[in-house]
């Protein structure tokens, strides 16, 4: 069944995606653009290095109402971490530190979650309960996260068919990790609590390619109600792969949607690979019910070696040890993902769980390359009776981290004997992905008791269903239909400024093309000059329309008010008035002397330099051409007398 092998992920195609039974679903994680934070009052979005105080704390597990541990609890329990929390006291309360309870849920956030579960066709709930869902990472202090359901069932559209919206969650932004070393992670707090949406699809995406697509999808639907937040860190995506006979693996925090091709052809060729290696150990008679191994301390024997890494480690009075894997000769080497071999696998639970975080952690035979002396290798298999068969793992550190390390390298090669363990896996740069924390289970999550259910009223539903935006897919068509210029289509699709150019076509009297080139052509032109007016109000944008609407202004007029009004701010009895061409010849009186009095060597320019002197005093209060003629009849008068 495992005989195919993963071509590279440029030469894959939707047949080979269909062989391995490729599945992959997002878990869209968005900040919405509020004032407050979402069970307390401090401000949202206020963003700083700078801190007041330092907490510490340490987490520990707490049973679920069934009585029963999450296995991520208990995992994050045995790597015995110090969290450090960097408080700024202008963007975090006495709520943030569990010393004080929660405020009721702040109502523009849970406003904003309920029109973008509208907007994914999700059935909205009768009432808002609150959850608690443990966390102990340390990413928030509490040890909790609170959260909620707005909306399930839903869909929206993709081509020629639909992806399910399984649910659409409200809950509070954890933590900024800032460094994780050994057994101390620090944060900074000042992202914590902001109110955060996560949109979750179903298994619905076939290929790589496809997953990107749909995330770009969710992304610009968030997009066109203008109450969410932009920039980097703003948006992350969860993004869950699997393939046949292995199991549903979370990709966490994607940053960037165009990262997500690489990572799930990675993560589908990791479990893939896995798998076939699953099928290798069981050819050499390993399975679950057979698997053994053995380790000893190796301290004595390495004594004297010159690895930097293991004499540092014994200068400073640890341990080394090794493990034996019976019949594992040269599987350490065997391809996961693009340039990574399964010790990666091994090295990465040990980073994790039992904090060996300084590389290399471990070291095996079958790759002995320049690490120890070939007697060194000689001693160390001789300790463990090893035979040509045998593969021995070597780690060091402190005599706890290396017993909780021992205990892990066992644990991760007994799991590949069984299949892909469901397991949280973090987005690496170069497109492969990195074991992050055991997957979590449903024994997390319980009822908070801090707060009640909020009812959601019909007449809340509503007042919301009325602003709420155009579908930015029936947007595409509808601008597609009215000759919207190609380049403007998507992105005036999702921007603010689209209910603004239907009105400007609808209301004002402006053709498609000309809203589309005031209203989307022009801020690209000023921010590629470096001038932005993305703090002006709408309202200032649509007096500026409304002015040429009028015949106050005339359209090439336009460009040159955003601008100064991007630089010196909008004031509306500042718009320029409209001038008749018989009230030009002062312009042009002042503009021709001013020009002569430069004493130009070629006077054949003069009227061409007038001109354009005329145009820079009263460009946007008359039409260009009618300037051109004024000006080219001034000139004809004056070699006539």
């Amino acid at each position: 069944m495992y005989d195919f092998q993963f071509k590279p992920f440029e030469e894959m195609t939707p047949e080979d995606y269909a062989t391995v039974g490729f599945k992959s679903g997002l878990e869209v994680h968005q900040q919405l653009l509020t004032t407050s934070k979402l069970f307390c009052r401090c401000p949202a979005g206020r963003y700083s290095k700078e801190f007041h105080a330092e907490i510490l704390r340490h987490m520990r597990p707490t049973l679920s109402e069934l009585g029963e541990y999450d296995g991520t609890a208990l995992m994050e329990f045995k790597t015995k971490k110090e969290i450090i929390y960097r408080v700024n006291k202008e963007t975090v309360c006495t709520y943030e530190m569990d010393d004080t309870p929660p405020f009721m849920m702040d109502d523009e956030a849970l406003d904003i979650a309920l029109e973008i579960s509208m907007l994914s066709g999700l059935t909205l709930v009768d009432e808002v309960h609150i959850a608690r869902k443990q966390y102990l990472d340390g990413s928030i202090p509490t040890g909790f996260q609170r959260t909620a359901i707005c909306g399930i069932n839903g869909s929206v559209p993709y081509g020629e068919r639909k992806v399910s919206m399984i649910q659409l969650g409200i809950e509070e932004d954890s933590c900024r990790e800032i460094s994780d070393v050994g057994h101390r992670r620090i944060y900074n707090t000042d992202r914590l609590g902001m109110p955060l949406i996560e949109l979750v699809t179903g298994p619905d995406m076939r290929t790589p390619e496809e997953v990107a697509e749909v995330g770009q999808i969710l992304r610009k639907m968030m997009r066109t109600t203008g109450r969410v937040r932009r920039g980097i860190g703003a948006t992350r995506a969860d993004t869950n792969v699997s393939v046949t006979g292995g199991t549903r693996i979370e990709i966490k925090g994607v940053p960037k949607i165009g990262m997500m091709p690489l990572l799930t052809y990675n993560e589908a060729q990791r479990q893939w690979n896995l798998l076939r290696l699953r099928e290798e150990l069981k050819s050499r008679g390993i399975t679950e019910e057979t698997f053994t191994y053995e380790h000893a301390d190796i301290t004595r024997i390495l004594k004297k070696t010159r690895f930097t890494p293991i004499a540092d480690a014994m200068k400073n009075g640890q341990i080394v040890a090794a493990v034996k894997l019976p019949g594992w000769v040269d599987l350490l080497r065997w391809q996961t993902q693009d340039n990574t071999v399964f010790s990666r696998e091994i090295a990465d639970r040990v980073r994790v769980i039992a904090c060996l975080t300084v590389l290399p952690n471990i070291i095996h035979s079958d790759t002995m390359g320049e690490t120890l002396s070939g007697a060194e290798w000689k001693g160390a298999k001789k300790a463990l009776d090893c035979t040509p068969d045998d593969t021995i793992v070597i780690v060091w550190g402190s005599a706890q981290d290396v017993e909780t390390a021992v205990k892990e390298i066992a644990i991760r090669a007994k799991e590949v004997t069984i299949g892909i363990p469901s397991e949280t896996r973090q987005a690496l740069r170069d497109g492969t992905t990195g074991f992050e924390r055991i997957l979590p289970g449903p024994q997390r999550m319980y009822p908070d008791t801090d707060l009640p259910p909020i009812r959601v009223e019909p007449e809340r539903l509503e007042r919301l269903r009325k602003r709420m935006p155009v579908q930015y897919w029936d947007r595409i068509r509808q601008f597609t239909e009215a000759g919207v210029p190609k380049d403007a289509i998507e992105g005036l699709a999702i921007s603010p400024l689209a209910p603004l150019f239907e009105f400007a076509v609808g209301e004002m009297g402006f053709s498609a093309t000309e809203a589309a080139v005031m209203l989307w052509r022009y801020p690209r032109r000023l921010r590629r000059e470096g001038i932005t007016y993305d703090e002006m109000k709408l309202d200032d944008v649509r007096a500026i329309l409304q002015s040429v609407s009028d015949g106050k202004l005339t359209r090439d007029g336009v460009l040159n008010v955003l601008r100064h009004a991007a630089r010196n701010g909008f004031d509306a009895a500042a718009l320029p008035s409209r001038l008749k061409r018989s009230e030009l010849e002062s312009f042009i009186q002042k503009a021709k002397q001013q020009v002569r009095y430069s004493k130009l060597h070629d006077e054949k320019n003069i009227p061409n330099l007038t001109l354009d002197k005329v145009m820079d005093e009263v460009r946007g209060r008359i039409p260009g051409a009618d300037v051109a003629e004024e000006v080219a009849a001034h000139f004809a008068k004056e070699v006539q007398s």
